[in-house]
């Protein structure tokens, strides 16, 4: 199977899960958690018996088939096992068809299997081992009824296992009302967010975010990366940035169809994309091998939040950096994200990334006008002061012998160098899978966002589970004029 060394949560998970104990563990995501249920799981399955027996509820699409494809690998045809995954954006008749065989495993999303349960199409009344994966983040999308309503259709005697980053009041209730005598493990956050992620801080603006994110894109050359963005809108609006901008740049959020989304995993996963643009909700517990950078375009709403973003770098102990970009209106959020991890961060500075004025040269239009600062206009008076700014240019030049830095142009920022090799995947244009990116550009500047903090419900709502889209806000004002407009 490929485990040389069982990681901490391993060694201690699957001993006591496999003499039958009910189980609450505070483990991220890259920790190995997923193997620590899966393979007692596996061993406890009954082939002769021909219905349910595990049931692995998980918050969204994307880990549901994560999960039953690492329990796929470990299957050999001869083992008789069978796995399904349950969640929305499926062929529900395709489903239905699977369904009629004898299923051992279930891996769904709450909302998609809750809809089963209620045609009748599956019974959970032979289950005889439960896990609760991401359970904090099933809590923080509002998945709670759903969950308990599931539950219910539960036999009261089984084995029920908890699975959380986090161990907020909320949790700790809830497995108080699943759980029956449970033993406690617990993998230290210290393992994944100090040790193997080096966690930097850049300060910029609103205004300035793309320019900074394009040197740091520059400066430490990803392999592949996730960037964050806390809204559908300004996921969709960056990518669409990067993408004119010549990077292999796609978005993962809730407004995507489930065969587009599963489209952008396979290429991300393959390393055709290098840059994976996405929302919280969407990437939620995604395991991919080789994740070098994330960057926090957007400030997390809390440490829960941040913890997770940060984990999908410097999995199982490859090393990881991590890079959040704050306005000053985020110092204080942050500082309580601080606070909470107990660690202050580096703070680093990026060179040609001004804090204030100036918005980075964006791509050109299709009529082959250069776009200036946020809007894709020159500010006012920029023709009449171009003849004073060249002159005062020309006086500093002659008096000090040196050049100008180059591609300062428009807007105080440099011109972007296009990526290159340096560790990047070939196919800088790429731009598949934008059509709903192009189809926001009316709305949307290319050349940045503004203005202030995005508004939308806090968490970002639903994604994922049965049939409830992702819920945002929309990204604040444009090109830096004033506050968010979200409802």
């Amino acid at each position: 199977m490929g485990i040389i060394k069982p990681t901490p949560v391993q060694e201690e998970t699957i001993p006591i899960v496999k003499a039958g104990h009910d189980v609450i563990s505070q483990a991220q995501t890259g920790t190995g958690k997923t193997l620590a249920f899966v393979l007692p799981m596996l061993d406890k399955v009954k082939t002769d018996v021909p219905h349910v027996q595990g049931l692995i509820l998980t918050p969204t699409r994307e880990l549901a088939i994560q999960i039953t494809g690492e329990i796929k690998k470990l299957l050999k045809p001869e083992d008789g096992i069978k796995v399904l995954a349950v969640y929305g954006g499926q062929d529900v008749e395709a489903q239905l068809h699977k369904l009629k065989g004898d299923m051992h495993l279930i891996v769904a999303t709450p909302g998609r299997l809750l809809d089963h349960l209620r045609r009748e199409t599956i019974s959970l009344e032979g289950v005889r081992m439960l896990v609760l994966d991401e359970a904090d983040q099933m809590l923080h999308m509002g998945f709670l009824k759903e969950v308990e309503d599931i539950l219910r259709q539960t036999p009261y005697k089984k084995q029920a296992m908890l699975f959380s980053a986090t161990m907020p009041p909320s949790i700790r209730e809830l497995a108080g009302r699943i759980l029956r005598n449970p033993q406690h493990i617990t993998v230290k956050a210290e393992r994944v967010t100090v040790k193997d992620i080096r966690q930097w801080v850049v300060e910029t603006t609103d205004r300035n975010k793309q320019t900074t994110l394009v040197r740091l894109l520059e400066e430490t050359q990803p392999y592949l990366s996730i960037i964050f963005c806390r809204t559908k809108r300004r996921a969709n609006t960056l990518n669409v940035a990067l993408q004119e901008m010549g990077y292999a740049s796609d978005e993962l959020h809730g407004d995507l169809s489930q065969a587009k989304r599963e489209q952008v995993m396979k290429k991300f996963r393959e390393a055709k994309l290098q840059l994976l643009v996405a929302t919280d909700v969407a990437a939620r517990g995604l395991d991919v091998e080789g994740v070098t950078h994330v960057f926090n375009y957007d400030v997390p709403l809390d440490v829960e939040s941040y913890i997770h973003r940060i984990g999908r770098t410097g999995r199982a102990g490859e090393k990881g950096l991590a890079i959040t970009l704050i306005a000053p209106k985020d110092r204080r959020e942050f500082a309580d994200i601080e606070n909470g991890i107990q660690m202050a961060m580096e703070r680093r500075s990026v060179e040609g990334a001004p804090l204030g004025g100036g918005g980075l040269e964006g791509p050109r239009s299709r009529g082959g006008h250069g776009r200036t600062g946020s809007e894709g206009r020159p500010p006012r008076g920029a023709g009449r002061e171009a003849a004073s700014r060249k002159d005062r240019g020309a006086r500093g030049l002659a008096a000090s012998g040196e050049r100008g830095r180059g591609g300062d142009r428009r807007g105080g920022a440099p011109v972007p160098a296009k990526p290159g090799k340096g560790g990047r995947p070939s196919g800088g244009a790429e731009r598949s899978g934008s059509g709903s990116a192009r189809g926001s550009r009316k709305s949307e500047p290319r050349g940045g966002f503004g203005g202030g903090r995005p508004s939308g419900p806090k968490g970002g709502g639903y994604a994922g589970g049965g049939s409830r889209g992702t819920k945002g806000g929309s990204p604040g004002g444009r090109g830096g004029r004033g506050a968010s407009r979200g409802k």
